[in-house]
């Protein structure tokens, strides 16, 4: 197992079929678009009072990509909020979540009021330092999450042991595993070995998916 993960880049979830091209719910697109919060959006959905592109949603659920929508709120039009970007290096001991459960300090505590509006694009774990991308743009989102674009994600990991070539080597030709859903997965990566000893190795790997907890 891993001693200390500090990953370059972060490592973004693969995108789900439901929100294939930066699709979202309608109520949350409306807080990406700066327009309402979650909570507002949907009070306003339910009571009639916003339109899409000229026709009244009631849905909240309803899907749509967030860029491509003309929002009359009371019949007034509104425009979306500036796009945002933020590259964060995460330390660690900080969660990637926007609350924690048991209150542990997260990514949205340390980014404060620059973090409002916005969403993490994948995460990192507890123990894990690091890039992340933070953005009010769901098109982005998905260029970076979507497994088609194979999107570089680079590590530095230092493991307990000696790992060897043949670890090395086996790794590259894919190693089945079962995933979260009970199916099985073959999963690859490309690794060299920057220092090696009996007692630790250093590597950096590389990676063109996200999924949890694949480094560890």
């Amino acid at each position: 197992m891993p001693r200390r993960l500090s990953p370059r880049r972060a490592s973004p979830a693969s995108s789900s079929p439901g929100r294939a091209a930066g699709r979202v719910p309608l109520a949350r697109a409306l807080s990406k678009l700066a327009l309402a919060s979650r909570s507002e959006a949907r009070t306003l959905i339910l009571a009639g009072r916003v339109r899409i592109d000229g026709r009244i949603v009631t849905d909240p659920s309803r899907m749509v990509v967030p860029e491509g929508l003309t929002v009359t709120i009371d019949d007034e039009r509104r425009e979306r909020g500036a796009r945002r970007i933020v590259v964060f290096h995460k330390p660690r001991g900080i969660v990637t979540s926007r609350r924690d459960p048991e209150g542990r300090r997260t990514v949205f505590d340390v980014l404060g009021e620059a973090g409002a509006g916005l969403n993490a694009v994948g995460r990192l774990d507890l123990a894990s330092t690091g890039l992340l991308v933070f953005t009010n743009d769901t098109r982005l989102a998905h260029v970076l999450t979507d497994p088609a674009r194979a999107v570089l994600r680079r590590y530095v990991v230092t493991v307990r042991g000696r790992v060897t070539k043949e670890n090395v080597s086996r790794l590259a030709r894919g190693v089945d595993v079962t995933g979260s859903d009970g199916t099985p997965e073959r999963l690859r990566a490309t690794m060299t070995v920057r220092k090696s000893s009996s007692r630790e190795t250093h590597l950096v790997v590389d990676l063109d998916e996200g999924r949890n907890r694949e480094i560890r």
